[in-house]
C-alpha cells in the first residue's frame, strides 16, 4: 500500500491513538480518510483540522445498525477504502467476583464484537481494493494479565486470537492484517496517572505518536505485528518461557501496581455522583 492513496475508516478517533493514527496517515500524499467515534464535536474539529480529505460520523459501534452506518456513509462520501483501522475500544477494572459475567459483556462487546461486525462488513470492499489493509489494535494485555482487568485481557486475548486466523484467512485475498500490542500509553481513556506521577514508574508509558507510527507501519508497510514500545514484546517471551515466574510476579505487587484506572471508571463514577 506504500504507493498508492489511502482511503481509511478509524474508529475511535475523536482522542488518543485514533486521533494520533489520523494525524499519522494524513502526512502520506493522497490519503482520505472517514472518522469514527461517539463525540460528534471532537470529530467535527478534528476533521477541520486535518490536512487531507476527511469526513466524519458519529456512532456508538454497538449499536446494531453502526456498521451498515459506516459503509453506507463511506460508499456516500468516498471512493472504495483500502484500510480498516479498528482502535475503537473501552475498559472497566473490576475483578470477576465484583464485576461478574456483565462486565465481561460489556467489555467484549466494544473491543470484540464491535471489531468483528466493522470488519465483516468492510471486508468485501477491502478484498476489492487489495493490496489493502487491517490494522487491529490489542494490547500486551492480551498477552498477560493482571487483577481486575480480566474482562480487558479476555477481549484483547480474543481479537489476538481471531487476528491471527484472520491474517492467514486473507493474505491470498491481498487483505494485510496487521497487530498492534501497546503497553501503557497515557490517553483520555487510558491516563495512567499511577505510573506517571512516580519516577520510577514513569518510563513504563509511552505516547500515542509511537502507537501511531507502529499502526503505519503495519497499515502501509504490512508490518505484521508491533508492540509499543517494542521492549513489551519481552513480556511475551518471558510468558511463554517462565509462566510461574510471570504469576508469582503478577500476584505481588507488581500486579495492583499494573492495574490503573481507565476514563470508563472515572465516567461511571462520575455517572454515579451525579445520580
Amino acid at each position: 500500500m506504500e504507493n498508492k492513496p489511502t482511503v481509511a475508516v478509524i474508529t475511535g478517533a475523536s482522542s488518543g491513538i485514533g486521533e494520533a493514527v489520523a494525524w499519522r496517515l494524513a502526512r502520506k500524499p493522497g490519503t482520505r480518510l472517514i472518522l469514527v467515534a461517539r463525540r460528534e464535536d471532537r470529530l467535527r474539529e478534528l476533521a477541520k483540522r486535518l490536512p487531507c480529505e476527511t469526513t466524519w460520523i458519529a456512532a456508538d459501534l454497538t449499536e446494531p445498525d453502526a456498521p451498515g452506518r459506516l459503509l453506507a456513509h463511506a460508499q456516500e462520501h468516498h471512493p472504495p477504502i483500502n484500510l480498516l483501522v479498528n482502535n475503537a475500544g473501552s475498559a472497566w477494572r473490576a475483578t470477576f467476583a465484583e464485576g461478574g459475567y456483565e462486565n465481561v459483556r460489556r467489555t467484549m462487546e466494544i473491543n470484540f464484537d464491535a471489531v468483528l461486525k466493522v470488519t465483516e462488513i468492510f471486508l468485501p470492499m477491502l478484498r476489492s481494493t487489495a493490496p489493502s489493509s487491517i490494522v487491529n489494535i490489542a494490547s500486551t494485555a492480551g498477552r498477560i494479565s493482571r487483577p481486575g482487568a480480566g474482562a480487558y485481557s479476555a477481549s484483547k486475548y480474543a481479537l489476538i486470537g481471531w487476528s491471527d486466523s484472520l491474517y492467514l484467512e486473507e493474505a491470498p485475498n491481498g487483505v494485510h492484517v496487521g497487530l498492534i500490542l501497546p503497553g501503557f500509553i497515557k490517553t483520555e481513556g487510558f491516563p495512567a496517572d499511577e505510573l506517571t506521577s512516580k519516577l520510577v514508574t514513569r518510563w513504563m508509558v509511552s505516547d500515542v505518536r509511537k502507537a501511531a507510527e507502529a499502526v503505519y507501519e503495519a497499515a502501509v508497510l504490512d508490518k505484521p505485528e508491533r508492540y509499543v514500545p517494542r521492549p513489551y514484546g519481552l513480556i511475551a517471551v518471558l510468558k511463554i518461557l517462565a509462566p510461574g515466574l510471570i504469576r508469582k510476579v503478577m500476584r505481588g505487587g507488581a500486579g495492583q501496581m499494573a492495574t490503573t484506572k481507565t476514563g470508563a471508571d472515572a465516567a461511571d463514577q462520575a455517572e454515579k455522583t451525579r445520580t
